[in-house]
């Protein structure tokens, strides 16, 4: 590091917000092919004003009082402190440069991270720092970004020619109705409560925190719920899994929720329901009731028996990233 750069982060505030748009507008150009953004970020008035209301919070790092860095999160979440993106202009350095700005960010969550742990997508170029943040007590969970396309690709055939094994007697496969969430929130729970997805989203550990997340997805705050798209798994008139689908935004769908009772697992259920959902996605797209350009998930690295089933209904691995979460602090 030059001994000549003096280095100084600090909360973005109204003094640096013309200095600072260069910073973000870097970050734009580079939102989709280094950090994998589905969507266009922000505007940076849009930033702006998602900071100015408390929704985000922004750290700058300045270079010689120059703005070259900087690190967004948001405590907005109840149950984490949820580190968005660091960025920093150039390839100079980049360790030095994210350090400082985590130093920072720690030292101003402190009291939060109290009470939440802080979760990090390390998603795109972000996934070279995995070993530097180590240090500060970050663990990971390896995840697989699993695509489904609709416009290009083989998915179509794939799923077109999958062959699944025979439904046993007792079992149908409906549409969502609201009656079975109750029912749902019992599933989820028990077959997340100890799955690595709790370690960086605590909600799925009890009941209440489990019906803040379905609440949401089906009421449509993490993206347009398609309730005639999700597959429900019935065993004589009793919900027994079901595969959640919902718009994250413009022409791509996602798979947000994923699950089956343990006393029905390994019977090739799980096919048939990612089958009849993504094959109502293709209908609808097809005739022109909706248009879809893709439907994409994520499971563990680890998770074979996920992989196996999502290769095996068309889906492909596009990428994979390091899920890091710092535990609640003592």
């Amino acid at each position: 590091m030059n001994s000549n750069i003096i280095y100084e982060a600090r909360p973005l505030n109204k003094d640096l917000h013309k200095i600072f748009a260069g910073v973000y507008g870097d970050f734009r150009l580079a939102a989709v092919d280094d950090y994998k953004f589905e969507l266009e970020p922000l505007s940076y008035e849009g930033f702006i004003k998602a900071v100015e209301k408390g929704l985000l919070n922004c750290i700058v790092l300045l270079e010689n009082q120059i703005p070259t860095a900087f690190l967004a999160y948001t405590t907005m979440i109840s149950e984490a402190v949820e580190l968005n993106v660091i960025h920093c202009l150039g390839d100079e350095d980049l360790v030095v440069k994210r350090k400082i700005l985590l130093e920072k960010f720690l030292e101003d969550t402190k009291d939060e991270r109290r009470e939440k742990i802080v979760c990090y997508p390390m998603i795109g170029s972000q996934g070279n720092f995995v070993s530097n943040i180590a240090h500060y007590g970050f663990k990971f969970v390896g995840l697989a970004v699993l695509r489904f396309t609709f416009e290009t690709g083989n998915s179509g055939i794939i799923l077109k020619n999958a062959i699944l094994k025979e439904k046993e007697q007792g079992y149908e496969i409906v549409t969502w109705n609201d009656e079975y969430l109750e029912e749902a929130i019992v599933i989820v729970q028990k077959a997340f409560e100890n799955s690595s997805d709790a370690l960086f989203d605590t909600r799925f550990k009890s009941v209440e925190g489990t019906r803040n997340i379905l609440e949401n997805i089906v009421q449509g705050n993490y993206g347009e719920f398609l309730p005639e798209a999700v597959s429900v798994l019935l065993f004589n008139g009793k919900l027994c899994g079901f595969c959640f689908i919902n718009i994250t935004g413009g022409k791509i769908a996602n798979v947000p929720i994923f699950a089956i009772a343990p006393e029905h697992q390994g019977k090739g259920l799980s096919k048939h329901l990612l089958k009849k959902s993504v094959q109502t996605l293709l209908d609808w797209t097809k005739t022109g009731k909706k248009s879809f350009s893709e439907i994409n998930t994520t499971t563990e690295t680890d998770n074979y028996q996920a992989l196996k089933m999502y290769r095996h209904i068309g889906f492909k691995e596009d990428y994979a990233y390091s899920q890091s979460y710092l535990p609640i602090s003592d």
